[in-house]
């Protein structure tokens, strides 16, 4: 039993560190054709949240041999160990999240690692026969996207380890531990965030 009855047990599934290991998933990605709207169905589904939406950003990727600039918009959340990660392109330039479009639908996309050796673990995949499609360089960490879809169904994500992205991750992740059932999909601002209007039940949107 708690020795403070005033505070609930925390959940078992965030009991464990994170992240552990360099095989470890820390994210699941899903590509979709609306992100508010495919944030509040998962929601009110999986009873998963509350989803941070990211504004749009402009993301520079390595695909098919050139270098492409991507309008991507993501919402977030944990559920247990893993985190929901949802992605909307805004733009029509070929990529690996164009490609995957599902008519409207949700469409499972990507598996996610974070590891402390970025070239060795691209060397690990490229080893077993699967090639990296697509990369790109924030300036402080990189990622890449191997295909393994042929043996697996989706693309694997190899995020390189940085503090910065660990600590954002850790805080959303703590946010949705504790969330209560309000507002649950949250489109991040500079001073907090604000809710979409149709979710809106009287008040501003503003928190």
């Amino acid at each position: 039993m708690n020795a403070d009855a005033g505070t609930p047990p925390a959940h078992r599934l965030f009991e464990q560190a994170w992240p552990d290991g360099d095989f470890r998933f820390f994210q699941l990605g899903h590509v979709v054709d609306d992100v508010l709207a495919a944030a509040s169905r998962w929601a009110r589904a999986f009873g998963i949240g509350p989803f941070h939406v990211l504004p749009v950003l402009e993301q520079h990727v390595t695909y098919e041999d050139e270098m492409r600039s991507l309008q991507i918009q993501v919402a977030v959340a944990q559920a247990g160990p893993i985190q929901i990660e949802l992605i909307q392109q805004h733009c029509s330039t070929p990529s690996i999240f164009r490609e995957w479009s599902n008519n409207g639908a949700s469409a499972f996309h990507q598996i996610a690692t974070v590891t402390d050796h970025y070239e060795r673990k691209k060397a690990h995949f490229e080893t077993l026969g699967y090639h990296v499609v697509a990369e790109s360089d924030a300036g402080k960490f990189r990622v890449a996207y191997v295909d393994t879809s042929a043996d697996f169904g989706f693309y694997t994500e190899i995020v390189e380890n940085h503090l910065g992205f660990l600590t954002r991750l850790r805080a959303i992740s703590d946010t949705c531990a504790s969330w209560n059932g309000v507002d649950p999909v949250r489109i991040l601002t500079r001073d907090g965030y604000r809710v979409p209007v149709e979710q809106r039940s009287g008040d501003d949107g503003r928190h």
